[in-house]
C-alpha cells in the first residue's frame, strides 16, 4: 500500500447539539462552531492514494455504505477498513498503521497522551459519527416469533442478567406484562465473551439506571459468569437464536427476527428504534472534563425520561488527529468526515447499519469542527 494507507481523519463534533445546547460544549471545542460550514467534500476528487481505518466491528456496515457514497467524490482514492475490533483499532491508529480509529467508547487519557506521537501537532480526539441502539433481544416461543416485545424496567432487567430471575413466568417480569402468556421456562443468558465496546455500553446502563440491582464494575468483559459467552455480535445473535427461552444484548441492526424488549423510562414502556436512540442522546450531555482538545465524549443520559427515548445505546466514534504529517492524509481527513457527517452519510448509514443518524441540530458544530483539520 502507499504511504497514505496510514491516514489519521480529523474532526471535532461539538455535541452540544445533541444536548440541548451549544454551550454545553464547554471549552474542549472551536468557537464559532453553531455558524461554521464544512468544506464537505471538497478537493476529494484530487485525491489519489490509500487511506486506511481499523476499530469497532459495529461500524463495519455503516463504513462499507460510506466508502461506497464516498467513491463517488474521490474516484481516485482508495479507503479500506479492517473491523478488528474498538481496542484493536485504536492499538493500530496510535502506533500509525491507520489514518483513524473507529471506537465504540471513548479515548483514555492515556490514549490521548499516547497519541502526540502519531499526530503532526496535538492530540487526538473523539468524534461522534452515529448513535447506535442495544436491543436486548430474546427467543421466547409464542412471544418473539409472534413479534411481540417483552416490557422489562432497568430493575428487572440487571436481575435478569446478574443471574437472580431465572424464569419467564417471574412475577416480576408477568406483572409488566399483563397480556402475555408467559410460559414457566428457564431463562438462558447470552452475553458476549470478548472484550466489547457494547458491553461498556450495555453494563453502562444497567449501573447506572438500576444501581441498586447492578453492582458490577464498569468493564468491556462480562463481569459474570450467569448463561454463557460468544464471540462477537454475530455469535451472540446466533446463540440466542438456537435454543428458546434465550436472552441478550445486541446491536439493534443484526437482531434481525429475534423479539426485543421494550424499556421502561418514565411511565411508559419504550420499544427499541433508531429514531428512539437518538432521542436519548438529545437528552444526554457533553463531558467537558475530558483531557484534551476538541474532544466531544457524550455521557448518555441513561435515566432519561424522555418521551420516545430508548435508554440502551451506545455512541460510536471516530478517533482522528487535528494535523497530520503528511497534508494528503489531512486533505484526505476532511473530505471523508465532511462525507461521513453529512446528512447524505448519515442516510447512508441508517439505510446500511439501522443506527440513528445524529441529530440535525448538530451540523453547525460538527462542520465547524472538521474546518479545524489543518490542510496546509
Amino acid at each position: 500500500m502507499s504511504k497514505h494507507t496510514p491516514m489519521r481523519a480529523t474532526a471535532v463534533v461539538c455535541a452540544a447539539a445533541l444536548l440541548a445546547s451549544l454551550a454545553a460544549c464547554g471549552d474542549n471545542t472551536a468557537s464559532g462552531a453553531a455558524t461554521a460550514q464544512a468544506d464537505g467534500t471538497a478537493g476529494a476528487a484530487a485525491l489519489s492514494g490509500e487511506f486506511a481505518g481499523a476499530g469497532a466491528s459495529s461500524q463495519q456496515s455503516a463504513v462499507e455504505a460510506w466508502i461506497e457514497g464516498f467513491r463517488a467524490a474521490a474516484p481516485n482514492a482508495t479507503v479500506a477498513y479492517n473491523p478488528s475490533g474498538s481496542g484493536a483499532g485504536v492499538s493500530a491508529f496510535l502506533t500509525g498503521s491507520t489514518v483513524w480509529a473507529g471506537s465504540d467508547k471513548a479515548l483514555s487519557d492515556d490514549e490521548v497522551e499516547a497519541s502526540k506521537d502519531v499526530c503532526a501537532s496535538g492530540t487526538a480526539f473523539d468524534v461522534p459519527v452515529y448513535i447506535s441502539p442495544i436491543a436486548v433481544a430474546f427467543n421466547l416461543e409464542g412471544v418473539s416469533d409472534a413479534g411481540k416485545h417483552v416490557n422489562m424496567d432497568a430493575a428487572t432487567i440487571a436481575d435478569v442478567f446478574a443471574g437472580r430471575i431465572t424464569r419467564w413466568n417471574d412475577e416480576r417480569i408477568a406483572s409488566q406484562n399483563p397480556d402475555l402468556d408467559l410460559p414457566d421456562l428457564a431463562i438462558t443468558v447470552v452475553h458476549r465473551s470478548d472484550k466489547s465496546g457494547t458491553t461498556l455500553n450495555f453494563v453502562s446502563y444497567l449501573k447506572a439506571a438500576a444501581p441498586n440491582d447492578w453492582d458490577y464494575e464498569l468493564s468491556e468483559n462480562w463481569p459474570n459468569e450467569v448463561g454463557q459467552g460468544a464471540k462477537g455480535t454475530s455469535g451472540v445473535v446466533s446463540t440466542i437464536k438456537q435454543a428458546n427461552g434465550t436472552i441478550g444484548y445486541a446491536d439493534f441492526s443484526q437482531v434481525a427476527d429475534l423479539g426485543t424488549v421494550a424499556v421502561k423510562v418514565g411511565d411508559a414502556y419504550t420499544p427499541i428504534s433508531a429514531e428512539a436512540g437518538s432521542k436519548v442522546i438529545a437528552d444526554s450531555q457533553v463531558d467537558t472534563s475530558v483531557e484534551g482538545d476538541n474532544r466531544i465524549v457524550v455521557t448518555i443520559n441513561h435515566t432519561t425520561e424522555a418521551e420516545g427515548a430508548y435508554p440502551i445505546v451506545l455512541v460510536s466514534y471516530d478517533i482522528v488527529c487535528p494535523a497530520y504529517k503528511d497534508p494528503q492524509d489531512a486533505k484526505f481527513a476532511k473530505a471523508w468526515l465532511g462525507y461521513v457527517t453529512s446528512a447524505e452519510g448519515q442516510q447512508a448509514a441508517q439505510a446500511a447499519a439501522g443506527v440513528a443518524p445524529l441529530p440535525e441540530s448538530l451540523t453547525g458544530t460538527i462542520a465547524a469542527s472538521i474546518n479545524q483539520i489543518k490542510v496546509d
